[in-house]
């Protein structure tokens, strides 16, 4: 694929940020697209400037939600060069997404020249800071203006980034989760395993409900038997059972296939833990927690990569976690997690791709 860099208007490029990053709330000047037609397949593959979007009222996306999106980051190593962690498998997982929501796929090799051009152009926007990282988000949305429930017959795939801190105001401490007993996320024969937008609306009046009564994210139960758990918030759950055992929900079509559970599962046993993917009634793993076989509970994802659960809230009952404290099974993970990200330590499981900057 070749790609056209457009020039910037000098006059508009912003520096970037060296501190106070926040999260996904600060954009580099430049962004990819590219757009695809039915009839002549994908064209006009350009990098310029990060800018708005022209789109008729009628256009379907906004009636049909036909919509598919990643999530991936640059990390800035010692020396620095920059790390991509895993990229290869956001790329296939963008293809899945697409296939599920009736759209076209992209040439994963282009995807991810795409990727590594963007953030050459835009290096001096990975954050030196410990712990901050160049968050990156393909997407891909259906543009035919005409109303009609049926798969658009044309799309536009682009790709912007922006430097990020932590994901969540607590940093690495521990979060208050609500299990969710009346909502539900996704269902068997669904969309939740496609990275669509409407998986994530279908969870913001929970999300928000659980915010008033004290807690920051939700873990989700199973649409079918309302009992075993699936994911917390936009993450992959897993349980610790007595400091060594470690686990995880299988996949499913209504559970994401994470990447950072992906690196996990892997990792782990490197690391003297026993990975176990089993289905997890929540009313056991309750009990299980009251007596303290369940020593740890974290959430994995690109975003926070380890997240630390606190306490659960269920049905007026609250479950302390580990006295509300990080546990040594998610420092671990997380300390060696990122230090393959950052490029601190050798990378023995070929996770990374290094791009060399000027």
């Amino acid at each position: 694929m070749d790609i056209n860099i457009l020039p910037l208007d000098p006059t508009q490029i912003k520096p970037a940020p060296t501190e106070d990053f926040g999260f996904g709330n600060k954009f580099a000047n430049r962004m990819f697209s590219q757009k695809y037609d039915k009839r002549i397949g994908w064209f006009d593959a350009q990098i310029g400037p990060y800018e708005n979007f022209s789109l008729a009222p009628s256009t379907a996306v906004f009636h049909y939600a036909q919509e598919i999106f990643e999530g991936t980051k640059a990390y800035r190593r010692p020396d620095g060069h920059i790390n991509l962690f895993r990229p290869w498998e956001n790329m296939r997982r963008f293809n899945r997404s697409a296939k599920r929501m009736s759209m076209p796929s992209v040439d994963e090799e282009d995807h991810l020249a795409a990727v590594v051009k963007l953030v050459e152009l835009e290096q001096e926007w990975v954050p030196f800071a410990p712990g901050a990282s160049l968050y990156i988000r393909p997407a891909m949305i259906a543009t035919e203006a005409a109303l009609g429930v049926h798969a658009s017959e044309s799309y536009l795939h682009f790709i912007i980034a922006g430097p990020v801190g932590a994901y969540f105001k607590e940093g690495f401490s521990p979060v208050p989760v609500y299990v969710s007993d009346q909502y539900r996320r996704a269902v068997r024969g669904g969309v939740g395993a496609a990275k669509t937008g409407g998986n994530y609306a279908a969870s913001l009046f929970v999300g928000e409900d659980a915010v008033t009564k004290g807690y920051s994210q939700v873990l989700w139960l199973d649409a079918v038997h309302g009992r075993f758990v699936e994911e917390v918030g936009a993450m992959n759950i897993c349980f610790v059972y007595e400091g060594r055992r470690i686990v995880t929900p299988p996949l499913s079509d209504s559970i994401l296939a994470g990447v950072t559970r992906d690196s996990v599962l892997a990792l782990a046993p490197d690391l003297g833990y026993e990975v176990i993917e089993e289905a997890v009634d929540v009313f056991e793993m309750l009990s299980d927690l009251r007596s303290g076989k369940v020593t740890e509970v974290f959430g994995c994802g690109t975003a926070a990569v380890i997240a630390p659960v606190g306490k659960f809230g269920f049905q007026n009952d609250e479950y302390i976690i580990n006295d509300f404290q990080p546990g040594p099974v998610a420092k671990r993970l997380f300390e060696s997690l990122t230090d393959i990200q950052y490029g601190r330590v050798e990378d023995r499981y070929g996770w990374t791709l290094k791009i060399e900057v000027n």
